[in-house]
């Protein structure tokens, strides 16, 4: 969410069995900043994409500055 906030987020992954109070703000906060949203299938699916172990709720895309 703060990468969102702070305007560096591209995009954002949001897991479709993600807490409901968690996926209300992110897609709230998504739309108010224009940034697309990407649904996955689950938690785990997020998880094991983003390389982590563990579940994950969302995850954002953040560009590289050099």
């Amino acid at each position: 969410m703060k990468m969102v906030e702070q305007r560096k987020a591209t995009l954002v992954y949001v897991a479709q069995d993600a807490d409901p109070r968690l996926k209300n703000n992110i897609v709230r906060l998504c739309e108010t900043m224009e940034v697309p949203i990407t649904w996955s299938e689950s938690m785990k699916s997020l998880g094991e994409t983003c390389g982590i172990e563990v579940g994950a709720a969302m995850a954002a895309v953040v560009p590289e500055i050099e």
